[in-house]
């Protein structure tokens, strides 16, 4: 077993424990932090499944940004619908055999990747063109569209300019998996891609990335509208009236 191979072998490990460690800490402070207040955004639905419906809604079709700002929904909506495919055209690195709507989305998953990229490059040239956003972008703002933008780039360099051995590629994975490590290609592009992809993963519980679950938990998404039929009290705030 190479040196390179055990290296990016305990990448990986390190990144994977970091990944999911600090995304359930986040994810629990989420739950556990009480809101004290009724503060769902009017117009908003007065029931659980109105709630509910809105947040599909938000998920899927990014509502509130569409009203906000069209350009901004089309570039982030761009990229989150085919770093969607992208993600499941990856799953076949980690199925052995293969589950049929895997095999069925390769073909939508590989030119996803150019409109990722396009995604990305408008949501970076937002950040330079459009004074109020560039007033409030922060280096880290531009680094992760950097860091995205190398990803999805690197990607389509493997699949278009430097071929790389991607049965080899499914073996290390499927290893690593498994306990089980098996020889990583030593391609370059290779190498930086996944480098990338562990940055990432390690880098997602402490950046805006968290956005993705935090939608779930912000009060003015996941409240009704019924203040005046439902008398709201946090949950340290029931605690105390039990111990009165």
């Amino acid at each position: 077993m190479t040196l390179l191979t055990i290296a990016y072998a305990v990448l990986f490990y390190v990144a994977t424990i970091v990944f999911v460690v600090g995304l359930t800490r986040k994810i629990r402070i989420y739950a556990t932090t009480p809101a004290p207040l009724k503060i769902p955004t009017t117009p908003a639905p007065t029931t659980v499944a109105g709630v509910r419906w809105r947040l599909a809604r938000e998920v899927v079709l990014f509502e509130s940004l569409f009203k906000s700002s069209k350009w901004t929904w089309l570039f982030g909506w761009l990229f989150h619908a085919s770093l969607l495919l992208v993600t499941l055209r990856h799953l076949r690195y980690v199925q052995e055999p293969v589950w049929l709507p895997v095999t069925l989305v390769q073909p939508f998953g590989t030119y996803a990747g150019f409109a990722m990229v396009a995604g990305l490059g408008g949501l970076w040239a937002r950040r330079w063109l459009v004074d109020r956003v560039r007033y409030i972008s922060t280096p880290s703002d531009h680094l992760m569209l950097v860091l995205l933008l190398a990803i999805g780039m690197s990607g389509l360099a493997m699949r278009f300019v430097a071929h790389t051995d991607i049965l080899a590629l499914k073996a290390f994975v499927l290893g690593l998996m498994r306990f089980n490590l098996q020889p990583l290609p030593t391609d370059p592009v290779l190498l930086v891609h996944l480098a990338l992809v562990a940055l990432l993963m390690m880098i997602f519980p402490i950046s805006k990335l968290l956005h993705a679950p935090g939608l779930f938990f912000s009060p003015t998404r996941n409240q009704a509208d019924n203040a005046r039929e439902v008398r709201h009290i946090s949950a340290w705030a029931a605690a105390l009236d039990k111990k009165a």
